[in-house]
């Protein structure tokens, strides 16, 4: 396990970077793939990101320009907020076994890296990506923006659970090095379109409740996305809504696939650990935010499935 100042010391010497962002790509692992890609740059390095073709519009500005040529001669493959085989993209699965760095802040990390930069006290990945930057004298302005990024959207505008006073400090001197947040702040966390607020009310006026009360499911077939024409920038960050219910301390969000699997996020408080719920179906993430899909089943069968395995986790 490398430590901050092996990361940096790595990155000096390795060059021609292809850099990896998971599935249904966040603020963090985006935020980390642009932020990686300026510093390397900034040392002289060739660096790319691999496209990923589920970039949402709220996140696409970061990454702008990024995106490395089909036929970009790259030497060294670094993941980043990547924790899980089953999270690479459909045209990063060539590389799930040729990854020569790994940095992530996951518990449930799957140890596929050659080497590897794990963190799990870390609230998001971008702590980890800062102290690289500051080893290796890159915290631009242009590094700062995307890794505040990562920070702030990771913890919900530092308010989740494992949000601790590391990841304050690294905010704030992420604003120090001169960047304004409040247009950041304002986008992700202040406005939201008019067909947003309709789902949400949607959403709200159909959520069910279980184990008195304590576990809140949010579900979003696919019948409700062709009817409402969401795309997946309407649908980001819904997996925060049913946290917002007052007596709840395990909300879990559905969102049905064009496959018809059931993509599932499930968010808790101390009492439930969300890991031990979502490892139940293969997934995995953290204690208090993971997820997993479901295969092969109903809405109704899944929907009873990842609620029977909550209360299991919680009464445990």
């Amino acid at each position: 396990m490398l430590t901050t100042k092996e990361v940096a010391d790595f990155l000096r010497v390795h060059d021609d970077y292809l850099i990896l962002t998971h599935k249904r790509p966040d603020g963090d692992t985006l935020g980390c793939a642009a932020a990686l890609c300026r510093m390397l740059r900034g040392i002289g390095k060739a660096a790319f990101l691999l496209k990923n073709e589920e970039v949402t519009d709220n996140y696409a500005p970061y990454v702008d320009g990024l995106w490395a040529a089909e036929d970009y001669a790259h030497s060294t493959v670094v993941s980043v907020d990547l924790a899980a085989l089953s999270l690479f993209p459909k045209n990063a699965e060539m590389f799930r076994d040729k990854v020569d760095l790994a940095i992530d802040h996951h518990p449930s990390y799957e140890n596929f890296g050659k080497v590897c930069c794990v963190h799990p006290e870390c609230a998001a990945c971008g702590e980890i990506l800062y102290e690289v930057a500051a080893e290796l004298g890159q915290l631009t302005p242009e590094v700062a923006l995307p890794l505040y990024v990562a920070v702030a959207t990771d913890t919900g505008c530092f308010v989740y659970s494992n949000v601790t006073a590391n990841t304050h400090r690294v905010a704030a001197a992420l604003i120090e090095a001169g960047i304004d947040v409040r247009p950041v702040n304002k986008k992700h966390f202040r406005t939201k379109t008019k067909k947003r607020l309709a789902l949400e009310g949607r959403l709200l006026s159909e959520m069910e409740f279980f184990d008195n009360g304590r576990v809140v499911v949010v579900q979003v077939p696919q019948t409700m996305i062709r009817e409402m024409q969401l795309t997946e920038n309407d649908m980001d960050d819904l997996a925060a809504l049913g946290g917002l219910v007052e007596g709840q301390d395990c909300s879990v969000t559905m969102k049905e696939m064009e496959n018809g699997d059931w993509k599932i996020s499930v968010r808790t408080g101390p009492r439930v650990n969300a890991t031990s719920v979502c490892e139940t179906f293969g997934g995995g993430g953290h204690k208090a935010a993971s997820g997993c899909v479901i295969k092969g089943m109903t809405q109704e069968q899944a929907k009873n499935a990842i609620v029977k395995a909550c209360i299991e986790v919680g009464n445990a």
